[in-house]
């Protein structure tokens, strides 16, 4: 094989089996895989939770992560935030001719790691290639599928005094991610890119009042709580002393012009949970490594509807909304 990409691998003739039989196949192997049909055939007879997820970062290695790895726990996470247990991914490719093969082992590698340890089978995938200059280097989507554990996940469960959790720091990855694609010094400033289904199965073992999981990737903690609350009659109150956010990320994003509360994370999640239940809920989530940051950040409140409202360490006020225009393009 060639040191890159060329046109041939996507032209479905002798490259195109010669590529997925030499580096896909032996990084993701199972028989489903194996058979190498046009879909897969699972067995089912549960309810299924099905997802799918784009990526395109930039740069595609990043501290903490790489395209690959986010693709794989992207799509885990969206799993595990309704409540499924992550079975199945398809992965599809869009590689730009001259790409390194290098690299694709790389990214390959990396979501063969990253499924291993999510306990999920990429069973169907697809892969093209695009001339130079009609793409970026490499794009992948994957699709997931998951039994149906613990249904009803939605925010209209939420109801007034409700608690409101994050399973730690916020504002890494998309930081990370900043500061690699302006070439600027990283210090231990690393991606959060992680699989959370660990964690959230210790959740709902440990808590059958957990109204709705999130994970606020794109637009942020501060986005995320807005959509749970539109329509709903209800605001909610943070707290922002209680907000675990690492002095080195909010230093970085004072650099960059960045609000943590809006940068993208890859490893955290977004809890609300019944008043009730919030003590057993923190102690589970702080004997995983994914939540032994775990911090109440907030309460829901009836004052306010529909609004976000942050109680600064001065003593003031900020009403957060939801984050407009584009404030990190690509940062999954």
């Amino acid at each position: 094989m060639e040191d890159i990409i060329t046109l041939d691998y996507g032209s479905g003739g002798k490259k195109s089996s010669r590529l997925i039989e030499k580096l896909i196949l032996p990084r993701l192997y199972n028989p489903a895989l194996g058979a190498l049909g046009d879909g897969a055939v699972v067995e089912g007879g549960e309810k299924l939770a099905f997802s799918t997820d784009s990526f395109v970062v930039d740069p595609i290695f990043f501290p903490g992560g790489d395209i690959g790895k986010l693709a794989v726990c992207g799509t885990v996470n969206d799993l595990c935030m309704c409540g499924a247990e992550p079975k199945y991914l398809s992965c599809a490719l869009i590689i730009e001719e001259g790409f390194s093969l290098a690299k694709l082992e790389q990214i390959i590698d990396s979501m063969a790691c990253q499924c291993e340890k999510a306990g999920v089978q990429v069973i169907t995938g697809d892969t093209k290639v695009v001339e130079k200059g009609r793409g970026d280097g490499i794009y992948i989507n994957t699709a997931g599928i998951g039994l149906l554990k613990y249904p009803g996940q939605s925010p209209e469960n939420i109801r007034d005094a409700d608690s409101v959790i994050v399973s730690g720091s916020v504002g890494d990855h998309g930081t990370a991610v900043m500061l690699a694609r302006c070439g600027m010094m990283q210090g231990d400033i690393r991606s959060d890119c992680a699989s959370l289904r660990g964690l959230t199965e210790r959740m709902f073992c440990a808590s059958g009042k957990l109204r709705v999981l999130r994970d606020p990737t794109r637009g942020g903690v501060a986005t995320t709580l807005n959509e749970f609350i539109e329509g709903a009659g209800l605001g909610i109150e943070l707290e922002e002393e209680l907000i675990p956010v690492r002095p080195q990320v909010r230093a970085a994003c004072d650099m960059l012009g960045l609000e943590p509360l809006y940068c993208a994370n890859e490893g955290k999640l977004l809890a609300i949970v019944a008043p009730e239940d919030t003590e057993k809920l923190l102690e589970a989530m702080r004997q995983t490594p994914e939540g032994k940051d775990a911090a109440l950040i907030g309460r829901v409140t009836r004052e306010h509807p529909g609004t976000l409202a942050l109680r600064t360490a001065l003593g003031g006020r900020r009403i957060l909304q939801k984050l407009t225009g584009a404030q990190l393009p690509r940062i999954c």
